[in-house]
């Protein structure tokens, strides 16, 4: 597995320091967050001239670039962001489903708006992923099957978030065994309580939650997973520099730790 971290962690600072202090604390590679009002870094509007950075950053700091991550299923925007993914080198595009838990009309236009934008991706030859989403028409294990079963695009694959699965009240570590066939991207971090939101950034800190995140990485290990394992911290825009590096490392030490304890490095 590839260790990452969401360049959103450090939202409220440079594009450059998030490169330069994901590569100190010993991340293998970075997903680089397009979500606009958490971060400031990949701007769709302006990703031409973004481009050549996100370039040297990656060649300078030696981070591979995993994933972007650009929530809104807008075509026009999707494409954009496809562009740019195609222009940088960037393999994985994540997005979140929208919709509306338990409405079926909502369920059915997420599935095809997702189909859509699949078939697109296939054109760019890029992947689109999607995660359950608390709150959101896709949000749990049964949910995600069904999602799965109906896009058969090759260009779409799971993005599996352990905190949104807790939070919707099952266990990580049996959901991820279900989904894994699809599974090309893994957005990892922790969570105390099943509320609907993941809580303080601090709280979402890899071993500071309730999640057997050991299980979790044991069971993509069992699987043959090689794909990316990305940290995904929201809510530090407000956060210094300090805070963000924190999070950071101590989540990364923690990544490590997992997989040497299911032998997986």
């Amino acid at each position: 597995m590839k260790l990452g971290a969401n360049s959103v962690l450090f939202g409220g600072h440079s594009m450059e320091a998030a490169f330069k202090y994901i590569a100190m604390c010993g991340y293998d590679g970075i997903e680089v967050s397009a979500i606009d009002g958490m971060s400031e870094h990949l701007v769709l509007a302006r990703w031409r001239e973004i481009a050549p950075e996100v370039r040297r950053l990656a060649r300078e700091y030696g981070l591979a670039l995993h994933a972007m991550e650009q929530p809104s299923q807008d075509p026009a925007k999707m494409e954009e962001a496809f562009r740019a993914a195609v222009e940088i080198g960037i393999p994985i595009i994540n997005c979140g489903p929208g919709g509306k838990t338990g409405d079926e009309e909502s369920f059915q236009k997420v599935v095809e708006s997702l189909g859509n934008l699949a078939h697109m991706a296939e054109r760019y030859g890029v992947t689109l992923c999607v995660k359950a989403h608390v709150g959101a028409a896709i949000y749990n294990t049964p949910t995600t099957l069904r999602a799965m079963q109906m896009i058969t695009s090759p260009a779409f694959g799971i993005d599996m978030d352990p905190s949104h699965i807790y939070r919707a009240g099952e266990n990580p570590v049996e959901a991820i065994a279900q989904v894994i066939s699809r599974v090309k991207h893994v957005h990892i971090r922790d969570c105390k309580g099943r509320q609907q939101g993941p809580g303080k950034p601090e709280d979402q800190t890899n071993g500071r939650g309730d999640i057997d995140l050991v299980g979790y990485i044991r069971v993509l290990h069992e699987h043959g997973y090689t794909g990316p394992l990305d940290l995904e911290i929201i809510g530090a825009k407000a956060y210094a520099l300090e805070q963000c590096c924190i999070i950071a490392a101590e989540s990364r030490g923690h990544m490590q730790a997992c997989l040497q304890a299911c032998g997986a490095r």
